[in-house]
């Protein structure tokens, strides 16, 4: 399936905090498990509520899992009802059932085409289910290429081994978790220095930490503030040990990364 594309758009990521990631590669507006409201249950936003411009114009949205700060049914109204979603095979109901026309969905190794990217779902290590009492759906990475840029999406996962051969022949860019929304990560995510294993066994040109420093339990933020900033500080230094040739950039959210100059610069393959 072809979704339509602006081929008028520069390449360059945004990331709008949390999971939640622009990429425009190609001509082709894509978003990542978006969550845009200033909370999410008992959760606080941290830092400036995404910018229009950054989420107008959507070409289509890739959720990872059914995690409620992945995929988030208010968000994704605002992006509208008709908007394509990819989703893991076992989430089209419960989307369609809230009134979301155009769900594709996929499993590891399925590939389609949005506009002019091709998204490929990738496997990822992470509970499925949608709690309390909704569907359950394997979780999924995605690797979109456009444009000759090949970039990463990791939602939530654990380390795994068959990360090295995740986007060969190579990666551009790896959007990697390091850390959550709390005091604590349960199974299933990356910490930093598993973020930056991660890195060592996808060997991306760059990689940008994302899944923190967003959200964080209301009233905790004043005792246990260090966590919304040190997490990407101590992935950069880990890659830097384990990883020395992949460059990293730690965006605030918000922040945006063009992808023409690093690769005129030949930072990226």
């Amino acid at each position: 399936m072809t979704l339509p594309s602006d081929a008028g758009r520069r390449d360059g990521l945004t990331w709008i905090g949390h999971s939640t990631v622009t990429l425009d590669l190609g001509g082709t507006r894509l978003i990542t498990d978006p969550v845009l409201r200033p909370w999410l249950l008992h959760l606080r936003r941290h830092g400036p509520l995404p910018a229009p411009a950054a989420i107008r114009g959507v070409d289509g949205v890739l959720v990872s899992h059914l995690h409620l700060d992945h995929l988030d049914v208010p968000s994704l109204r605002m992006l509208g009802a008709q908007t394509p979603i990819v989703a893991p095979r076992g989430a089209g109901a419960f989307l369609r059932r809230r009134g979301f026309r155009a769900v594709l969905e996929v499993a590891a190794g399925d590939a389609l085409r949005v506009g002019g990217a091709e998204v490929t779902a990738v496997p990822a290590v992470h509970d499925g289910h949608r709690r309390p009492g909704g569907p359950v759906a394997a979780p999924l990475g995605y690797v979109v290429r456009a444009g000759g840029l090949a970039v990463y999406f990791a939602g939530d996962t654990a380390l795994f081994p068959e990360m090295a051969g995740i986007g060969a022949p190579g990666l551009d860019v790896a959007l990697l978790p390091v850390w959550g929304w709390g005091t604590k990560l349960g199974p299933g995510h990356l910490d930093p220095p598993q973020a930056a294993r991660a890195a060592a066994l996808l060997h991306p040109a760059v990689a940008v930490p994302i899944h923190w420093g967003t959200f964080f339990p209301r009233g905790l933020a004043g005792r246990r503030g260090a966590l919304l900033v040190v997490p990407p500080r101590r992935f950069a230094a880990e890659v830097a040990r384990v990883a020395p040739d992949v460059a990293v950039r730690v965006l605030a959210p918000g922040g945006h990364l063009a992808l023409a100059p690093l690769a005129a610069a030949g930072r990226l393959r």
